[in-house]
This record gives C-alpha cells, sequence and structure tokens, in this order.
C-alpha cells in the first residue's frame, strides 16, 4: 500500500501530538506516585471511562473480530459479548466500593482485605505476575496485531525486507515510551481521548468505503452468503444451531454465555473489576464519577465500537472467500485497508491504528509499572522512599515493562490474536468467583486466592494436553479451581477480626456474607440495595444485548425488528434510571 505526501503529513503529525502531550504533563506527573499512577483522583467520569475504552481498543481488537467472524460468523463475537454482564455487575455493584477503598492498585487490595504474611505474599507475587507475565502477554499480542497490520498494508508488495516492519515498532514503542514515562497517567489518559476518536474515525471510513466497494448492505450480504456454504449463518445474531453444520456449536455458545463472563479472569473484563479498569476507577473524582465512567466504558465498549469492525470483516468474507480457511484470518480486515482505501485515507487508517495500539500500550506500561513500584518495591524494598524516588522509580519501571513487552511480542509473533484471548480467558478460569466474592464473603481468606491462582495455571496445564478446544478447557479448569480454593477456604483459618472489620468499616459492603462484622460494628452503614443494583446491572446488560443487535437490523434494513430492538434498550435503559434515583449514584447507604 503506497502511502502519498498527504499520507505521511497525517503520520507526522499525529505522532508529534502524542510526543508533545507527554512534555506538557511531565511536571503534573511527577509531583507524587498517586499524580503518576492515578492523576491525583482527580479524573472526570467521561475522561476516565473513555481512557478505559480506548484501551480495549487496540490494535489487536478489529483483527481479532475478523478472525471472529470469519471463523465462526456474527455470532462468534459473544465471546467478549459474553463478558457484558460482568461488566455491568461491576459498573452498579462493585465501581463505588473499589472507589471506597482508596487503593493505588487492585493488587493494594489484598493486604486490605487479608493480613499477615499470606497477604503479603500475594500482593507481592501477585503484582510481579501480572506486570512480568500477564502484561506482556497482552503487550505481545497487541504488537503482533500491529505488525500483522503493517504487513499487509504498509509494507505489502513494497519489496522490503522481511522484518522491516518491526523497526516501525520500535519507533511507535519508543514514542510511547517518552509520553507514557514523562507523563505517568495524565498523559495516557489525555492521549487515549484524541486517540479514541481518530480510532472511531478512521474505522468508520473504513466500513463506509468497504460497504460502497462491495454495492451496498444488500449486495455485502448476498456476496457472503454466496462464498460459503450456508453463509447466512455469517449475519445470525444468534448462532443458529439447528443448521446442518453449525458455524458455532451450543455447548461453545453456552459456555460463553453462563461460564466465561464470572469464571475467567480477562484483560478489561475482570469479574468485579480489575487492572487497568480500577486503575481508571480509583483515578475519579468521588464514587459517582468511579459508577459514571465505568458505565459509560461499558457502553461505548460494547454498543459504539462494534458494527464499524463487523462490516469490515463481512467485507473480507465477501472479498476473499479463503479466509475462512486460511491460518490466520485475522489479517482480512488491513487486506481490506490495502486494497480500497484512498490516499489520505491511508494516512488516517494507519494513524486510527497507531493510536489504537499507543493508547492500548501506554495503559499497560503504566499499569504494570504501578504494580512494580507500589505493590513490590515500595511495600518489600523501600517503605521509606520519598515521593520523588518512587516517581524516578515508576519511569525506571516503565521502561523495563515495555522492554519486556516488546520480547513477549517478538516471541508470539505467530499466534493469532483471537487465539490469544482464548488462551489467557482460559489461563485465568476459576479465579474471577473469588475476585467477586472476596468483597461480599467474610469467610474468604488470604488462601483462597493464592490456591485459586495455582489450581487455575496448575488444571489449565493439565487439562490442555487432554482437552480440545478453549472454551472446554475453560469450563473444565473453571469448575475444577472453584473446587480447589473452596475447600482451601474451609481448610484454613479465617482472617483476623481486626483485619476483617478494618476492611468492612472502610468498604462498608452490604448483603447477608458480612452478618458476624454487622453484629460487631452496628454504627457502620453498609450499602442497602445490594439487590436493586444487581437488577440494575441486568438491564444495563439488557440495553446492550439488545442495542447491538438493533443497530445492526438497521445497517440491514429490517427497520421493524429494529425498532423493536432499539425499544428494548430504551426500556431497559429507563429501567437502570428508575432504579438509579431510588439508589443513587454515588453512596448507597439508608
Amino acid at each position: 500500500m503506497e502511502l502519498a505526501s498527504l499520507d505521511w503529513a497525517v503520520i507526522i503529525t499525529y505522532l508529534a501530538f502524542a510526543l508533545g502531550i507527554g512534555l506538557l504533563f511531565r511536571g503534573r506527573a511527577g509531583r507524587s506516585l498517586t499524580e503518576y499512577f492515578v492523576s491525583g483522583r482527580s479524573l472526570p467520569w467521561w475522561l476516565a471511562g473513555t481512557s478505559m475504552v480506548a484501551t480495549t481498543f487496540a490494535a489487536d481488537t478489529p483483527l481479532a473480530v475478523t478472525g471472529l467472524v470469519a471463523r465462526h460468523g456474527l455470532a462468534g463475537n459473544w465471546f467478549w459479548w459474553s463478558f457484558a454482564l460482568g461488566g455491568m455487575i461491576t459498573v452498579f455493584v462493585y465501581a463505588r466500593l473499589w472507589r471506597r477503598a482508596n487503593v493505588l492498585t487492585d493488587v493494594e487490595l489484598v493486604e486490605l482485605r487479608y493480613g499477615g504474611k499470606p497477604a503479603a505474599f500475594l500482593r507481592g507475587f501477585r503484582a510481579v505476575y501480572i506486570a512480568l507475565l500477564v502484561n506482556s502477554i497482552i503487550i505481545g499480542w497487541v504488537t503482533g496485531a500491529m505488525v500483522t497490520v503493517l504487513q499487509y498494508t504498509v509494507f505489502a508488495g513494497t519489496g522490503a525486507a522481511a522484518g522491516d516492519e518491526w523497526l516501525m515498532i520500535v519507533v511507535l514503542l519508543a514514542i510511547v515510551g517518552v509520553y507514557s514515562t514523562l507523563a505517568g497517567l495524565w498523559g495516557v489518559v489525555v492521549t487515549d481521548l484524541f486517540q479514541f476518536l481518530i480510532a472511531m474515525v478512521g474505522s468508520i471510513a473504513l466500513a463506509v468505503v468497504a460497504v460502497g466497494h462491495i454495492g451496498g448492505v444488500d449486495a455485502l450480504r448476498l456476496r457472503v452468503a454466496e462464498n460459503f456454504g450456508q453463509g447466512e449463518q455469517a449475519f445470525r445474531f444468534l448462532p443458529d444451531f439447528g443448521a446442518a453444520d453449525p458455524w458455532m456449536p451450543v455447548s461453545v455458545f453456552l459456555i460463553m454465555l453462563f461460564i466465561q463472563w464470572w469464571a475467567s479472569w480477562y484483560p478489561g473484563a475482570e469479574p468485579g473489576g480489575g487492572g487497568y479498569v480500577v486503575q481508571r476507577m480509583a483515578s475519579a473524582k468521588d464514587e459517582t464519577h468511579s459508577v459514571l465512567a465505568t458505565l459509560w466504558f461499558q457502553i461505548a465498549h460494547y454498543c459504539v465500537r462494534p458494527w464499524p469492525w463487523l462490516l469490515v470483516a463481512f467485507a473480507a468474507l465477501a472479498m476473499y472467500p479463503d479466509l475462512r480457511d486460511v491460518a490466520n484470518p485475522d489479517a482480512g480486515f488491513p487486506m481490506v485497508m490495502r486494497d480500497l482505501a484512498p490516499i489520505g485515507l491511508r494516512g488516517l487508517l494507519l494513524v486510527a491504528f497507531f493510536a489504537a495500539f499507543m493508547s492500548t500500550i501506554s495503559t499497560q506500561v503504566n499499569w504494570g509499572a504501578s504494580y512494580l513500584v507500589s505493590d513490590f518495591y515500595r511495600r518489600f524494598l523501600r517503605a521509606d522512599a520519598d515521593q520523588r524516588h518512587l516517581t524516578r522509580a515508576s519511569r525506571l519501571t516503565s521502561l523495563l515493562i515495555l522492554i519486556v513487552g516488546s520480547l513477549a511480542a517478538w516471541l508470539m509473533r505467530d499466534i493469532s490474536v483471537d487465539e490469544a484471548w482464548k488462551i489467557l480467558a482460559a489461563l485465568g478460569a476459576g479465579t474471577g468467583a473469588v475476585f467477586m466474592l472476596r468483597w461480599y464473603w467474610w469467610r474468604i481468606n488470604a488462601w483462597s486466592e493464592i490456591v485459586a491462582m495455582v489450581a487455575s495455571l496448575a488444571f489449565f496445564i493439565v487439562v490442555s494436553q487432554f482437552v480440545e478446544g478453549n472454551e472446554y478447557r475453560l469450563a473444565l479448569v473453571a469448575g475444577l479451581t472453584i473446587v480447589a480454593w473452596v475447600t482451601a477456604t474451609f481448610l484454613t483459618s479465617p482472617e483476623r477480626r481486626e483485619t476483617l472489620e478494618a476492611f468492612y468499616r472502610k468498604v462498608r459492603p452490604g448483603g447477608p456474607g458480612w452478618r458476624p462484622l454487622a453484629r460487631a460494628a452496628p454504627d457502620v452503614e453498609p450499602d442497602r440495595h445490594l439487590g436493586l443494583l444487581l437488577l440494575a446491572a441486568v438491564f444495563a446488560a439488557g440495553i446492550v444485548y439488545f442495542t447491538l443487535p438493533g443497530i445492526g437490523l438497521l445497517i440491514f434494513g429490517n427497520y421493524a425488528r429494529s425498532v423493536w430492538s432499539l425499544a428494548g434498550a430504551a426500556a431497559c435503559a429507563a429501567g437502570v434510571m428508575l432504579l438509579m434515583r431510588r439508589v443513587g449514584w454515588g453512596q448507597v447507604t439508608g
């Protein structure tokens, strides 16, 4: 794909802007660890929420969506749509609890909730495990996706030497390294805002061009159906289980819908919240902003972004009849870019991918560094360090994360994005339940989490030798892991009463799981509306599950069904508003 002067001008302007943000916020980020990692806890909901969305709008996501559509049709996206209910439970049940906890990282919660040496070990081990292993895997697959984009666009048909695309990756990573290490989370969230807007504009523009090239949505649908036997399955929101050759087995769909969202720890969709989502919650001004930020993230993540990607994925199926049969169908997305984008739009589309890539990498770098500095270095090595020293350590650690992640990217260069997604989801299966219940059941202790982490990894290794398909592995690993950590919970002593009471007084969780502490601390006002909050989460998930097909039906001209579907979304939204008017967006005591 040849780039003209206009394309290069767009690219260079964007990269200069990203560097400028780093220099602009350098002084503010250097004031303290709180400023560097959680923006002084002063972010408004719209900025914190958009930063979450931008982070999940990575270079890998459009490619992975294309791969899912090629293998399973539209319904293949239930792999990530299934997390919507868990995400909404995080919004209405857990977001306010995280903000009350006032932690710098989600790992810090460990020593707030538990006590003694097991809690200290868990905090240190989990900090290193996530920062250097899980985080590196994420950086690896995101970088691999960006390499795929470059291979099929900028370097396609140019005769460039193999591996030249990695030189451009190094340039992008260097720019990310500058603004993320200098400006901390301030630089990350401000660039995220613009990167999200750029990425959305580019995605929509490509979808319009691709559908227009095919001849409109009707021609698109016809071409896909002609290219594949029973090709109408490609457009079904729910899988066609009655087809002679279903693109998705019913067992796989049921695992996604009923097990995956609560059982599996997955970046950006952690049950009960975790990772960079918690970092943004902790950065919000107060409980209300924390809840609204997370709600905006969920709505934008599931309802605003997907359809431009999906239309390009369908265009790829229409244009490349053999896409379903190749080893890496993810490449269909950049192939459409290469073959259809005119001069000017090429530069914008590349900038859109650069923006998506860089927003994710900058978050992973800042988030990973927060674990190593706050939960390991300061906690175990330099508890007496002043803020200036810790800020310098944060910048150096950010560079370390970037280097380790780059090495992981090279090692993972042959793994497809959607397969990497599924592997990580299966690897964390079974841990999600303990992360959700630790807030609402006093009996869970540090050993519950330790056993859940170890058992999940061990069972994944064993099960992988005997079971094919990551979805089946996930279900089996989840069941075995839950049995393991529940058994460990009852075989070990509960946390000390002083530790439990301190947590209860600080976070004020409601529900029957804290009754022994509620009787001992009658002066504490816990949340009184847990049932209504869960109902609000169900209605909010309904917004997603009505809006997604409603937009698709509207695009493909089925206006009557679209109206009914979007009316369902509106009814669910009204239900959420009525419930939250009763409960309140902030504190829910009384």
